[in-house]
């Protein structure tokens, strides 16, 4: 499967570059009986149905021209936005989210807690400062980057 991502990943890049995008992610899943290419794209300012569309009409046809045929098996692509909640996977992922809502689960309980929500506030390589709203108080939590199981971008309510 990750052979699959490196190709796609060579042939949407090109791609991506001409319309001043970027590849956030690649998933080549197979679910049930069908196989999926999800290809994740975004741009500054958040990318819209059309840049999708069109991105999707392009890859598609670069990959259909390829001999031998990068993917073999029937499947389905889909192109689109990682979405307002997406994952931080990333090192990239989590400097662009500074000063960004985040929720976090983590492995083990910090102060009693596995997940918490707040504002990135700093980010070194080893742990991340979050501001947090605990029981009506805002602190700084100061989780290690190893403790995190999961983090995405949250919408605040």
């Amino acid at each position: 499967m990750s052979e699959v991502t490196e190709v796609v990943k060579e042939v949407v890049t090109p791609i991506l570059d001409s319309h001043d995008f970027y590849l956030y992610d690649i998933e080549f899943v197979k679910e049930s009986k069908n196989w999926y290419l999800r290809v994740y794209v975004d741009k500054d300012g958040g990318i819209n149905i059309e840049d999708c569309a069109l991105v999707s009409d392009e890859l598609s046809e670069k990959l259909d021209s390829m001999d031998p045929d990068p993917i073999p098996q029937a499947y389905f692509l889909e192109v689109s936005s990682p979405g307002a909640e997406r994952p931080l996977k990333k090192p990239e992922d989590y400097e662009k989210a500074v000063n960004e809502y985040i929720h976090v689960s983590l492995y083990a309980p910090i102060n009693g807690e596995k997940v918490y929500e707040g504002t990135l506030k700093e980010l070194s390589e080893d742990e991340l400062v979050l501001t947090v709203n605990l029981k009506g108080r805002i602190k700084d939590l100061t989780i290690p980057r190893k403790s995190i199981a999961k983090a995405r971008l949250a919408i605040k309510f």
